[in-house]
């Protein structure tokens, strides 16, 4: 009897390559995919050294690795969509439609195409089959869950794929890859995106997006400086807004308290829980169930690593939903992701919109 194929996609960090080697240890017929998906001479990017710890760690298993190019979906349904979303003043979040557009998607055909009975990747998350669907569920390590990058997906790819690492903290991970000898396995975690590496994110978006400068105002109107452009502020932001000393002002931090895309203008103030940043309400768009809600009250995450909130959902339309919470939230912000929750069951998610 033939074994169950399984195509891992192998980023060259620690996660992905003890999830190869628990797979190779239960009997899977393990095959690594390296994914590029960026340009090959952009300095900054990482994908180099990560394909060079990818190879080392199938050499030590024994398995083989492909290299496959999926730079231009990515740039085509991540990349465009992340400069979009900055010109027109919101925050997006690329890995969450990476996940859907290239691993869950483009990956998920490929592997498929090959002949895979399953893809494979090293995401902290869990799912659970029930009688009629798959769900999807938060890692065992509370810190390292990624079920909020993972809402979108559907029950075609929760049915396809398997999350090896799931039920494990982090540091038994480093364990195992320690033991197996694997080169990478005190490698760092990789942060930000990264097809922006250790660049400043501002001289990124330079490169790409023509900046429109504006006014720097107080939420009492009064002009305090120029800002170089809206798309490279977030809401809730303290660093680099660059108006410090001003006179007739306290020497106290200031906060982006507001984006003014109309007036193009920046609002700000000194008070990190200002009221203006403080919500009780959202809407939220291009809605996506993994299982939806039974019942109007769950819980939310409106970023990642937050603990989860109480709130109550009401459909406006098939497509948006209007969240009201319990407790106030700072910083609730347009362009990203508001997950929801029922105890540990990701339940699905959608885009903020207001």
């Amino acid at each position: 009897m033939s074994k169950i194929k399984v195509i891992i996609g192998m980023s060259g960090g620690v996660d992905s390559s003890v999830s190869a080697l628990l797979l190779k240890e239960q009997g899977y017929d393990v095959h690594g995919v390296f994914m590029k998906n960026w340009q090959d001479d952009d300095e900054h990017c990482t994908a180099e050294i990560d394909a060079s710890d990818a190879k080392a760690v199938c050499a030590t298993l024994g398995i083989p690795l492909s290299i496959i190019n999926f730079s231009k979906d990515y740039w085509d349904h991540v990349f465009q969509y992340f400069l979009d979303e900055h010109q027109a003043g919101r925050t997006p979040n690329p890995d969450i439609l990476c996940n859907k557009e290239i691993k869950f998607k483009a990956f998920l055909d490929y592997a498929l195409e090959q002949g895979a009975d399953f893809i494979a990747t090293g995401h902290y998350v869990q799912k659970n089959e029930t009688e009629n669907n798959f769900q999807l569920i938060k890692g065992v390590d509370q810190n390292k869950d990624q079920s909020y990058f993972l809402y979108t997906l559907g029950q075609r790819a929760l049915s396809n794929s398997l999350f090896p690492i799931g039920h494990l903290e982090k540091s038994k991970v480093r364990e195992l890859a320690e033991n197996a000898g694997f080169v990478n396995a005190k490698k760092k975690d990789s942060t930000g995106i990264c097809f922006i590496g250790e660049r400043k994110f501002k001289n990124f978006l330079q490169e790409f997006l023509p900046a429109k400068p504006g006014a720097i105002e107080t939420d009492t109107g009064n002009l305090v400086g120029k800002h170089d452009g809206l798309m490279y502020y977030t809401l809730g932001q303290r660093k680099g807004i660059n108006i410090g000393g001003l006179k007739d002002y306290p020497d106290a931090p200031w906060y982006v308290l507001e984006k003014d895309l109309a007036r193009n203008v920046l609002v700000v103030g000194q008070n990190g829980d200002h009221p203006t940043l403080l919500k009780t309400t959202l809407t939220a768009k291009q809605l996506h169930w993994v299982k939806e809600p039974a019942a109007e009250q769950c819980c939310a995450k409106i970023r990642y690593r937050q603990a989860d909130q109480v709130c109550a959902l009401h459909y406006v339309d098939s497509d948006t939903v209007s969240v009201s919470f319990e407790e106030p939230q700072r910083a609730i912000t347009p362009g990203q992701s508001i997950v929801f929750y029922d105890g540990d069951v990701c339940l699905g998610g959608g885009i903020i919109s207001a």
